[in-house]
């Protein structure tokens, strides 16, 4: 717990057993450590997601054994897509137990494997600090890691545990001024035998405010389409920004966004792929002959690259700004993904942080809040739901003078829905914006596009939610959080503004027809 805290590591989301006493006992030693409790450890992970993603530093998980790391893997799974760091700390038997295959003896090193590029077990106290040294040096770097250490119970136990020093991270590798010239040639349509159009995928750390504005700059002085993808983790939106446009998450609607595009140009991105196969479709979504030129890829220093491209091409142009008169008004009307997505651009406060798992009404949050008060968005990177939760969380643990607004659709909140007993307990600033449709409503769009006949007597009730109905409110009372439902879009904007000037977590369930 020292190691962390001299390592800049003060905050550890934990669901510990017995297994980890010695790491719990070791928080009233070190009160630097804020210990957070997840009732689930779907829960601790997507929370350490969320906190890295805000903080741009790691948080510390703690987890239970093999079974506990492996009840955090999917939201871990999001955390390596959105390249976020984070420490994992795991217990494990001691030693001299481990031979006796106990029943929750596993092999904790194959599930870390999974989603850890870093994965260490220390077998003695003294090489336990320098192994949590090395983890956060591997979480820190750039790219960032998801690094595990496997703490066995004697080497926690025993004496001899040493303080290690801190040391930092790898730095983001600057992109070469060779690599950043080929690229404006391309920009400029100086390469040869190409006479298509040229497209901007914006992606990763470019994301930041500053380096939107300097994609926008190049876009705007170049005629390049300026597109940022599918799944950001982290992007700065609103009025005052760069407005890029977000790459189709069918892969129809992305391959329309791309066709006639001949040249491809990658900052922070990666090549598009669709998300699954689809009968007669193919999987990479651009064009097949187009020529792909990567600027800066994950771990490059992306946002200094593409400033250096934009004074190159754009000189002193300006980014075309999104503007905050142009947000839409206040809804009227009946409750639907529209005037919900028009209340919350309406009302959002500034520097608010937008954890979106919405799903299936995401592209409509997304256009409805392009010219609402500035803000950051965080999606759901890995596409293994139940993030959006627990995503929050952390976020507003890392910042703590900034709003949470959680848009999340009604089924993958059941996944980690304990994490609003998380957020009573801490007191956090979160409005949970609970779209309740009451089913799978992307699988019943996918069904269809994968050409499989459904919505019959069997198939049919395996992607709704209404048999029994879920009451949002009810759960969320439960688990501390107040909770109203909303009559209506007027309702809902009421309400939204209520919880925002309200300290502490809400909960406004929204029924979608």
């Amino acid at each position: 717990m020292r190691t962390l805290v001299a390592s800049g590591v003060d905050v550890c989301f934990a669901n510990p057993g017995t297994s980890e006493m010695h790491a719990v006992a070791a928080l009233d030693a070190v009160p630097e450590m804020r210990g957070v409790l997840g009732l689930f450890e779907g829960v601790v992970t997507g929370a350490a997601d969320g906190y890295g993603r805000m903080a741009g530093r790691p948080a510390a998980t703690l987890l239970h054994l093999g079974p506990g790391m492996a009840n955090g893997l999917a939201n871990l799974h999001n955390a390596s897509k959105a390249r976020t760091g984070i420490v994992n700390l795991v217990g494990d038997h001691a030693t001299s137990h481990k031979h006796l295959d106990a029943p929750l003896e596993s092999n904790i090193d194959a599930f870390a494997s999974t989603v850890s590029t870093w994965v260490r077990t220390p077998r003695r106290a003294d090489d336990v600090g320098p192994a949590v040294a090395e983890a956060v040096t591997a979480a820190t770097g750039r790219p960032a890691e998801i690094a595990t250490v496997i703490l066995r119970a004697d080497a926690a136990w025993t004496e001899g545990g040493r303080v290690a020093a801190a040391r930092p991270g790898a730095p983001a590798f600057p992109v070469p001024d060779a690599t950043i010239d080929a690229v404006a040639a391309a920009l400029r349509g100086e390469r040869s035998n190409r006479t298509g159009g040229v497209a901007l995928l914006i992606g990763g750390d470019t994301l930041t405010a500053a380096g939107t504005e300097a994609a926008g700059r190049v876009a705007a002085a170049t005629g390049a389409k300026l597109i940022v993808e599918t799944f950001p983790a982290r992007i700065a939106r609103g009025a005052g920004r760069v407005d890029p446009e977000r790459l189709g998450y069918f892969a129809e609607q992305a391959t329309a966004q791309l066709d006639g595009i001949d040249t491809l140009v990658l900052a922070g991105a990666v090549e598009p792929v669709s998300f699954f196969a689809y009968p007669g479709r193919p999987s990479k979504l651009a064009p097949p002959d187009a020529d792909i030129v990567a600027l800066s890829r994950p771990g490059d220093d992306g946002v200094a690259a593409l400033s250096a491209l934009a004074d190159l091409v754009a000189g002193d142009a300006p980014a075309p700004l999104a503007r905050l008169e142009l947000r839409p008004a206040r809804p009227t009307g009946a409750s639907s993904v529209a005037t919900t997505a028009a209340a919350v651009a309406a009302t959002l406060p500034e520097n608010a942080i937008i954890c979106d798992e919405s799903v299936s009404a995401s592209a409509v949050f997304a256009d409805a809040t392009a010219h609402a008060a500035p803000h950051d968005w965080l999606r759901l990177t890995g596409g293994a739901i139940g993030d959006g939760l627990p995503m929050a969380v952390g976020a507003a643990v890392a910042c703590p003078d900034r709003r949470v607004v959680a848009l999340q659709a009604d089924g993958s909140a059941m996944y980690t829905i304990q994490a609003l007993w998380t957020m009573a307990r801490e007191g956090l600033d979160v409005t949970v914006v609970m779209l309740s449709n009451r089913a799978y409503a992307i699988l019943n769009y996918e069904m269809r596009r994968v050409g499989a006949t459904g919505a019959g007597d069997r198939s049919g009730p395996l992607l709704s939610l209404d048999n029994p109905a879920i009451d949002a409110v009810a759960l969320a009372t439960g688990f501390g959080v107040p909770a109203e439902r909303a009559v209506d879009a007027a309702h809902l904007a009421d309400l939204l503004e209520r919880s925002y000037a309200t300290p502490g977590p809400t909960l406004i369930d929204v029924p979608l027809a």
